[in-house]
């Protein structure tokens, strides 16, 4: 029976309120964690009050990106050109997947989550390949000429020194200033390498709820008769997954617990901009479970809320099976 969403008593009860309260206090958490782990590194201020002012390396926090780990491979013997072409066919195939749909079914597509996920994907996919050119030229620039000689540093990082003469060709929007370096030596990535390194871990997760909450809650239960088995449907909750994981295996991206503080907050706008859009708009939810009239609606909104802990762990476990058999494989190419 259909609802209109717009009027105050839809809003005005204690099922919104219990909805809300996990909703808000889920990204407020997020807010914690990001505010007291993201970041590259904090300047250790406990100067000696002697008056020799040194160079103080910062000390490294768990969210410190490096800029190499942006384009390189996990495997020292790997060309990162290999990365760059998976990089640039996810990239148009996802694409090409998503402007299919949008052309389909139109641009209310975006109201579900999955495509929600899609498109970040997609975007991510974007943005690594240009990163991945821009390694690849700096590969190709330290390892072709006589003028730079790779210094290894010995440190999980496997970091190397910039040559002077080639500083000005940077963008600090890819690299922080070269005088911005950890206490290894390695170079810090800028605003793109952190924005990268975001958008892997959000996609991490969210990939992994949308396609198990599609296939074995949604489409086995609540809903299997609204949705029509076609080629759309299948890749849209299912490739996404396919294409990241396999990303994972070739990347050399860390994977710090802290930035699930992002896939809850990618999850919290998405039903943020759900409740305003229906506040304003009597449309159908795209989920049956964000319905508020539902008595058991707080339940669901609970349980989606804790799931995001075991589908940010599922593909931890991926990558924690990435690095043990590398390492037992590899041992002497495999870069952490």
């Amino acid at each position: 029976m259909a609802v209109d969403t717009t009027q105050p008593e839809y809003w005005l009860n204690w099922r919104f309120l219990l909805c809300a309260l996990w909703v808000y206090s889920c990204m407020a958490l997020a807010f914690f964690l990001i505010k007291k782990y993201e970041g590259a590194s904090s300047p250790d201020s406990n100067g000696d009050d002697g008056g020799d002012r040194e160079e103080a390396l910062p000390r490294v926090r768990p969210g410190v990106v490096y800029l190499e780990d942006c384009w390189k491979t996990c495997l020292e013997g790997i060309h990162p050109g290999w990365l760059l072409a998976f990089r640039v066919v996810a990239f148009f195939v996802l694409a090409s997947l998503l402007v299919v749909d949008i052309i389909t079914d139109g641009w209310s597509i975006f109201l579900y989550y999955t495509q929600w996920t899609f498109l970040l994907v997609t975007l991510y996919f974007g943005l690594g390949s240009l990163l991945s050119i821009y390694g690849c030229y700096q590969y190709v620039y330290n390892t072709g000429g006589d003028r730079y000689d790779p210094v290894r540093s010995g440190a999980d990082h496997g970091t190397y020194m910039i040559a002077p003469t080639a500083e000005s060709v940077y963008d600090p929007a890819i690299k922080i200033s070269h005088d911005t370096k950890t206490n290894n030596g390695g170079e810090i990535a800028g605003v793109w390498g952190y924005m990268f390194q975001i958008m892997f871990q959000t996609n991490a997760g969210a990939v992994m709820i949308t396609d198990l909450v599609f296939w074995f809650i949604l489409y086995p239960f609540l809903a299997h008769n609204q949705y029509k088995m076609d080629f759309i449907l299948i890749g849209t909750h299912s490739i996404n997954v396919v294409f990241i994981v396999g990303d994972a295996a070739l990347n050399r991206l860390h994977f710090p617990w802290f930035r699930i503080a992002y896939f809850l907050l990618w999850t919290g706008i998405f039903v943020n901009v759900q409740w305003i859009v229906h506040f304003f708009v009597s449309i159908g939810w795209p989920y049956p479970f964000l319905d508020l009239t539902f008595p058991g609606a707080p339940v669901w909104y609970l349980v989606v809320a804790l799931l995001h802990l075991p589908c940010y762990g599922m593909f931890a476990l991926v990558l924690r099976l990435k690095h043990m058999l590398l390492e037992s494989w590899f041992p002497q190419t495999y870069a952490k």
